[in-house]
């Protein structure tokens, strides 16, 4: 595959889908996926010298932030309730869309497994602005897994 025809095949990120719970709860114009990274022990072995051992450990956490965006009441409802220590955890599933298919069929899909609301950033009030409701929301996350249709790879 040459160059040009990989900056042809390239999909914009502008467009996905937040779901949460199977639902869709609100519309965003940013998505900041979670960074998934482990931690690595490192084991020093006596006598060798030339490197030190790497031993895979736990995931680090990871969190997902969504900005500028509005929401239904269920969304801010659900926060609310982790705001008063009802932390409800859900699933939540980020779509990234193909923009070249005319039916949004998703090409890459993330699920996040146990997540739940622990920041919301609301606008700055201000009568002659036209701000939205929501500035950043943002979930504590539980099992990531990332999924590639099959078109994709294609």
């Amino acid at each position: 595959m040459t160059l040009e025809t990989m900056r042809q095949e390239v999909n914009p990120g502008f467009r996905f889908v937040v779901d949460i719970a199977g639902i869709a709860h609100g519309v965003f114009t940013e998505c900041t996926l979670p960074t998934v990274d482990w931690d690595v022990e490192e084991v020093k072995e006596g006598g060798l010298n030339t490197y030190v051992h790497q031993l895979p450990g736990r995931r680090k956490a990871a969190r997902i932030t969504l900005k500028n965006g509005v929401g239904t009441n269920a969304l801010m409802d659900w926060y609310i309730d982790a705001m008063n220590e009802s932390f409800t955890r859900r699933k939540i599933t980020i779509k990234l869309l193909n923009a070249k298919d005319k039916l949004s069929k998703p090409i890459m899909t993330w699920d996040i497994e146990a997540a739940y609301p622990i920041k919301w950033t609301g606008p700055q009030l201000n009568a002659g602005d036209n701000s939205i409701a929501i500035q950043t929301l943002e979930f504590a996350c539980g099992k990531v897994t990332m999924t590639r249709s099959r078109a994709a790879t294609s």
